[in-house]
């Protein structure tokens, strides 16, 4: 992938634009280049194993079939249909050579709140440490030369941190705090982090296409207006 990767022509000068890219891939190849192990093989030393995300790798087991999630997508009819595995990607259920660092794992909610939680205590979770205090403080700080603007996928308020997007203007981004860390998957999955109010928040809806319910808008503005009621807010 790399080598073929080396031969395209770049999209524009590094540092002159925020794109969405294979550069998260990169990341992962580097991980392997610099560990001298697999992707998988790192991310289950060093992450998946000491935080206890036993449901979590690039592929789903047998033993483990009958729990996979349905995808759903909507019909030329509007109605909601089960899809045949991710669209047009691999199947989960088979394992592959490649293993992407931008996309491709899959697991279980409660191991991903696993994972969200460590980055809100600051690398750490039940006595294992994964990161440290600074690395988690930088991955959530704008990373983003200036001139850049603060919009990243049309998001107006949000800057890019390493790998997050980052509510940098809260009235802007229509969020609720500053500093506020997120990103969302393409089957509907979205997760932030909230280190002000310290909330984690993880969803996972499942479903391709136009037509998805604001469930993510919904779901920030039931949990806001929560925890603000207690104190007449």
């Amino acid at each position: 992938m790399i080598d073929k990767l080396a031969k395209i022509p770049l999209r524009q000068q590094p540092g002159s634009l925020w794109h969405y890219s294979v550069s998260v891939d990169v990341q992962g190849y580097m991980v392997e280049k610099l560990s001298g192990q697999r992707f998988s093989d790192f991310l289950e030393d060093n992450i998946f194993e000491p935080l206890g995300m036993v449901d979590t790798d690039f592929f789903v087991p047998a033993e483990k079939a009958d729990r996979l999630a349905e995808v759903y997508a909507y019909g030329p009819d509007g109605k909601l249909f089960a899809s045949e595995g991710f669209t047009d990607g691999p199947s989960y259920l088979v394992e592959h050579n490649f293993e992407g660092g931008g996309g491709g794992l899959v697991g279980s909610t409660m191991d991903y709140l696993r994972f969200s939680q460590m980055l809100l205590n600051g690398g750490e979770l039940d006595g294992a440490r994964i990161l440290a205090p600074l690395t988690i403080e930088l991955m959530h700080r704008n990373q983003l030369p200036k001139g850049l603007g603060d919009s990243i996928l049309g998001a107006n308020g949000t800057t890019f941190g390493l790998d997050f997007a980052i509510i940098e203007d809260p009235v802007e981004a229509e969020g609720y705090s500053k500093g506020e860390y997120y990103w969302g998957g393409a089957a509907g999955t979205w997760f932030w982090v909230d280190p002000v109010e310290n909330i984690v928040f993880v969803g996972m809806i499942q479903q391709f296409g136009n037509g998805i319910p604001d469930v993510r808008g919904t779901s920030r503005r039931l949990l806001y207006q929560a925890i603000m009621e207690p104190y007449g807010i």
